[in-house]
């Protein structure tokens, strides 16, 4: 790793990355986690990386110290791309009924038909970049480029359980009823969040989704 913008102290077990966007985030993390995996010295007491849209949280083993990790970071070899081409296993499928209220508006933006639409954000697997907002809330990148369009003017009161949604460059899941502004195409029945699950979030960073079309009601 050549240069790291700025690495700052979060409490005595955890270092805050600054990066300059979510494609550095994505490959940083993913670096950090083969570091991890292969036993690389200055990892070792890593236990959680954390992205989101433009950092990278490194928490460590409590006690252990942070006095290494920097310049561990500094000698770490990061390939740029690496982390959207991240091969996390299997990936999970989240069947969809494709009814949301915000279809129609989402084909007329893109150009596409509300079933081209359908086909766009099923016919390529997302990646999950990094969750926030709520629980369970997975912010997925990498889908078809054509389904880039803005939140909605007026954000809803009250977006349902399961709406599955549109944002920019993401797609997500809500995992429970909450206000939300994205452009809403469809519903699912799969639980985002489970206290009862381990780990409670269905999906992790750096996971495969692929979204199936389970028909309109």
């Amino acid at each position: 790793m050549t240069r790291v913008p700025r690495i700052r102290p979060c409490g005595q077990d955890a270092l805050l990355v600054e990066l300059g966007g979510l494609a550095e985030v994505l490959d940083l993390a993913e670096a950090v986690r083969r570091a991890v995996a292969a036993g690389t010295p200055g990892f070792e007491d890593v236990v959680d990386v954390v992205p989101a849209a433009a950092t990278v949280l490194l928490m460590v083993a409590e006690g252990r110290g942070l006095r290494r990790l920097p310049d561990a970071l500094g000698r770490l070899d990061v390939v740029p791309g690496s982390g959207a081409r991240a091969d996390t296993g299997e990936a999970v499928e989240i069947a969809v009924r494709y009814d949301g209220p915000d279809l129609d508006e989402v084909a007329g933006q893109t150009g596409l038909s509300p079933g081209e639409v359908v086909a766009a954000h099923t016919g390529t697997p997302w990646r999950v970049a990094f969750g926030g907002f709520a629980p369970g809330f997975a912010y997925l990148v990498g889908g078809d480029a054509r389904l880039r369009v803005p939140r909605r003017a007026e954000p809803r009161t009250a977006v349902p359980s399961g709406a599955v949604a549109l944002a920019g460059e993401f797609s997500a899941v809500y995992p429970r009823s909450s206000p939300g502004g994205w452009q809403l195409l469809g519903q699912t029945d799969t639980v985002m969040w489970d206290v009862d699950r381990d780990p409670p979030a269905l999906l992790q960073p750096g996971a495969l989704v692929r979204f199936v079309d389970a028909g309109r009601p």
